[in-house]
């Protein structure tokens, strides 16, 4: 049985189209469809293993990036997903995704409950920063998506992407669960420690990437689905490089431990 993955459209999401590429690269069969698809037929999200919310500019980044959409989804499908990931299903969010699931309360879920405990605000540099950066993961974090992931360079492609806990409590137990799976680094691997571009937003301890207590529930500003070939790396001309770009392990990873718990 393949793994089957939902990723979500509409409204803006412009990411799609690559975010389904990469799952289907990985192995999966991947089915895009609308929000409004979805909200009015709840139950399809049934026959789905993963659900992935890609980036783009969902609803114009009206209000704050990821609100508007963060809010339909809450109120018209947040009974079905918060069940969906009950059920020990996968859910990423990417770029937008991610400011969607902060917003709507899906991570860090610390409580089992869709409450907000942080943000992603505006960059510091007070514009929108497209440029490719250096992550490093976390080998003590339990996220199934960034297993195996020492280092790994991805591009990053929005105005509000500084990672914000709501106070210092959520920060120090996010580090003590190992939540956060990725962080902004030099690319000696050293952490960037606010520094820019390294740290391109300014996110509080150079926060890049977050998971839910379980590893399976993952966030991430940086584009992985933006690097499956060699020729996406904007030094594929200068440097011998793999032919498969890094960015493929996050859903394979995503894929494997999926079909081993079909």
């Amino acid at each position: 049985m393949s793994v089957q993955v939902l990723v979500l459209t509409g409204f803006g999401i412009n990411c799609d189209r690559e975010t389904g590429n990469a799952f289907k690269r990985a192995g999966a069969d991947v089915s895009p469809m609308h929000l409004n698809d979805i909200a009015t037929a709840p139950e399809m999200l049934k026959k789905f293993h993963i659900l992935a919310i890609p980036g783009g500019f969902s609803f114009g980044d009206d209000i704050a990036s990821g609100k508007i959409l963060a809010n339909r989804l809450r109120h018209k499908l947040g009974g079905p997903i918060k069940q969906f990931i009950a059920d020990g299903k996968l859910v990423i969010g990417i770029c937008n995704g991610f400011q969607v699931m902060v917003k709507m309360g899906i991570l860090p879920l610390l409580d089992n409950e869709f409450i907000q405990e942080v943000t992603l605000t505006n960059n510091n540099s007070g514009r929108f920063e497209n440029r490719w950066i250096t992550l490093r993961g976390n080998p003590d974090s339990p996220c199934i998506w960034t297993k195996g992931i020492d280092r790994i360079e991805l591009p990053v492609r929005h105005g509000e992407g500084k990672f914000i806990p709501m106070n210092n409590t959520i920060l120090k137990i996010l580090h003590e669960n190992g939540q956060i799976a990725f962080q902004y680094c030099t690319p000696d691997g050293a952490i960037a420690r606010g520094e820019f571009p390294f740290n391109p937003n300014g996110a509080i301890d150079d926060i890049a990437g977050i998971c839910d207590p379980s590893g399976r529930i993952f966030g991430l500003m940086p584009h992985p689905e933006a690097f499956v070939d060699r020729t996406n790396h904007p030094r594929w001309t200068r440097e011998s490089l793999p032919e498969e770009g890094a960015g493929l392990q996050v859903f394979r990873n995503a894929i494997e431990y999926a079909q081993a718990n079909l």
